[in-house]
């Protein structure tokens, strides 16, 4: 793993960064825009754990959403911090839903992603901030949940966490 800087990659607006996994989180599928925002390119990402892009920004208790709904075969709107090839970062609006075989057995997992509203990153960072002192110096189980819980509050003032990703997606740039 690449030591952390501060160098964001700006996803372009009419990007969609794809990936695509298997039921155990591998990758299977990435697109030109993952390779260009990640710095990953096919070869380095293809079998390889979907957590390389994982930033430790990231509040363990989203992932713990994004997985418990994923699991209930449900689709996940979120805002992610990921960590690029050379340790930098980019935002991005994450959709991620479970994919279908031909019989409807769910087989993996598609992700596309797009550039994230930036006047919506603030609220974000602060809620994300919260959640990493709930979690901090601990890997236990129980203060995930206890994050999670946070998290809960915080998205069921909004009606639910994707009605919050989306009112947060939905604010305008300030003028």
């Amino acid at each position: 793993m690449k030591l952390l800087t501060s160098k964001e990659v700006l996803v372009d607006p009419d990007e969609l960064i794809v990936s695509k996994t298997d039921l155990a989180g591998r990758i299977t599928y990435v697109n030109a825009a993952f390779e260009r925002v990640s710095g990953y390119t096919r070869t380095q990402a293809i079998g390889q754990p979907h957590n390389m892009v994982r930033h430790p920004l990231m509040p363990r208790a989203v992932f713990g959403y994004l997985w418990e709904r994923l699991k209930a075969t449900e689709e996940v709107f979120a805002y992610v911090v990921n960590r690029t090839a050379t340790g930098g970062f980019y935002w991005v609006l994450a959709h991620v839903t479970p994919s279908r075989d031909a019989h409807g057995q769910v087989v993996g997992y598609h992700s596309a992603r797009r550039a994230p509203n930036r006047a919506a990153l603030a609220t974000v960072e602060a809620v994300y901030a919260q959640l990493r002192q709930l979690e901090a110096g601990r890997r236990d189980r129980a203060v995930v949940a206890t994050s999670m819980a946070r998290l809960h509050e915080v998205a069921t003032a909004h009606g639910g966490y994707e009605q919050l990703m989306f009112e947060l997606d939905a604010r305008q740039e300030a003028a």
